[in-house]
């Protein structure tokens, strides 16, 4: 029997929405419903909006020490219920429940603990010749997340603007909403004031485009697709408010001749680009490697595409899951196909499902070798556990390609380290992860190009729910 989620958290009540439209959220490992939801519409925006604007000029004013004190309240929150969040998020997008406790709900709560740090020790004033220069919040933040990463996504947005000092309306993915219900509820047991953190749920077209055009937001924060940032780009421009993107990516990984161990850096890209079933937006899915060393890289990444554990996410065992849902199983379907029509060489993996799997949105991992970066699946954002593998000349050629995309999100070096550091620096990327470098809450996150502005993460992630102002003559003598 499915779970009903059919209130909106608005203005510290669980209300009713204005319509009456639901939706069934589909397990991708079973492809059955397990929860319904209400679909909310313009109204329940424009409810959601005016009372965070009400509850702005109180929280604005809020002392560190009162936020402080309310993120800390949530993380314990998060913590106590982790099980419940994994288990939310496995069953909406798929996730291996190891993946959704450690990855999924732990980079949630190390989102809000990195916040508590930068929000300790940032100095909001700061004095030049006779000015003072202030840095406030923004206002009203309007938070459309995606469904990949989804309590993660929702953290890095909602952390820092609670730490700013802003109020917000979060519509979380209606693909994984069920997360986002369970931190609203930690939020309503906070602290938090009433009006500061709303929720609602809803599609794109309903709420999405509601929220980007409401002339009550002061900035929208979009995690998504580059088409999807298109649109609300467009959507919020009538009201000149701000807007930060963190969209598609097409990730380079340069392995270098000179790398310690040539298997384990291929090893060790491959195993990152199955990660999540391939559902990252700064998934290493292009992997460059010198020519004369094709076969080489290509029988490593074989290696990890057929000792990869391809199952429900229940079982222990599973190292991946499947893939969100129909759609995204389809078009994954048609780009590797794609692949092979192109003339790719298809070295592990390909279309249909892992044997012994005829149920649930399951993915075989996939590597094909010699391809051209002309190639659609160069090209294109798969969203899925495809790898590419292309071959380079020098470091020159390496880099061409590298930066031969729409997209500049993330990148991957692997070898000597200051070589490393070196083709680091020439690649047009807003990260580069050396010698497998994990993530870093303290550095910002976001890209150049087609994938998006603005940045998450950090003190730069921070600073973006922060408006400056310059007040002249404040210091006169």
């Amino acid at each position: 029997m499915s779970a009903i989620y059919n209130k909106f958290y608005i203005n510290g009540e669980w209300i009713p929405p204005a319509g009456r439209p639901t939706l069934d959220v589909i397990n991708p490992a079973l492809e059955e419903s397990f929860a319904t939801i209400s679909l909310g519409n313009a109204d329940d925006v424009d409810a959601a909006a005016k009372a965070a604007r009400a509850a702005f000029p109180a929280w604005s004013q809020s002392s560190i020490e009162e936020r402080l004190e309310v993120l800390q309240k949530i993380i314990g929150g998060m913590q106590g219920r982790t099980a419940e969040l994994a288990t939310a998020i496995s069953n909406e997008m798929g996730a291996p429940m190891n993946l959704a406790t450690k990855a999924q709900v732990g980079s949630g709560i190390g989102h809000f603990a990195s916040v508590m740090g930068v929000l300790s020790n940032y100095q909001f004033e700061d004095v030049r010749g006779t000015s003072r220069v202030v840095r406030e919040p923004i206002g009203v933040c309007g938070f459309i997340t995606p469904w990949n990463w989804p309590l993660n996504q929702i953290a890095c947005k909602v952390a820092p603007a609670i730490a700013a000092g802003c109020t917000m309306v979060l519509k979380p993915s209606e693909v994984a909403p069920i997360n986002a219900y369970i931190l609203a509820e930690i939020m309503a047991d906070s602290g938090l004031p009433a009006g500061v953190f709303n929720l609602l749920n809803g599609d794109g077209a309903g709420v999405g485009s509601a929220i980007s055009a409401h002339p009550e937001f002061d900035m929208i924060s979009f995690t998504g697709s580059t088409r999807a940032g298109k649109e609300v780009a467009i959507a919020a421009a009538e009201t000149i408010k701000r807007v930060t993107q963190e969209l598609g990516g097409k990730s380079a990984n340069i392995i270098l001749d000179d790398v310690e161990d040539f298997s384990a850096a291929v090893t060790a890209g491959a195993r990152a680009c199955f990660n999540n079933s391939g559902q990252s937006c700064n998934s290493p899915t292009r992997m460059l490697v010198p020519r004369a060393r094709m076969a080489e890289a290509a029988g490593a990444a074989r290696t990890v595409a057929e000792k990869t554990i391809v199952g429900s996410p229940l079982d222990e065992s599973s190292r991946m899951g499947p893939v969100v849902n129909d759609l995204q199983f389809n078009k994954i379907q048609e780009l590797i196909e794609k692949g092979i029509a192109e003339g790719a060489e298809l070295v592990a993996g390909g279309p249909g499902r892992p044997e012994g799997l005829d149920k649930g949105y399951y993915v075989r991992p996939t590597v094909f070798a010699n391809v051209n970066n002309d190639m659609t699946i160069a090209r294109e954002e798969i969203f899925g556990p495809v790898l590419s593998i292309i071959p380079y000349d020098d470091d020159d050629d390496a880099i061409r390609i590298a930066n031969d995309t729409d997209y500049g999100l993330s990148g991957y070096v692997s070898g000597e380290q200051a070589h490393a550091q070196t083709i680091a620096k020439r690649m047009r990327t807003g990260m580069v992860h050396i010698n497998g470098a994990g993530g870093d809450f303290s550095a910002p996150f976001g890209g150049y190009k087609k994938s998006g502005n603005g940045r998450e993460w950090g003190v730069e992630g921070f600073e973006e729910f922060l408006e400056t102002k310059s007040i002249i003559g404040y210091d006169a003598a």
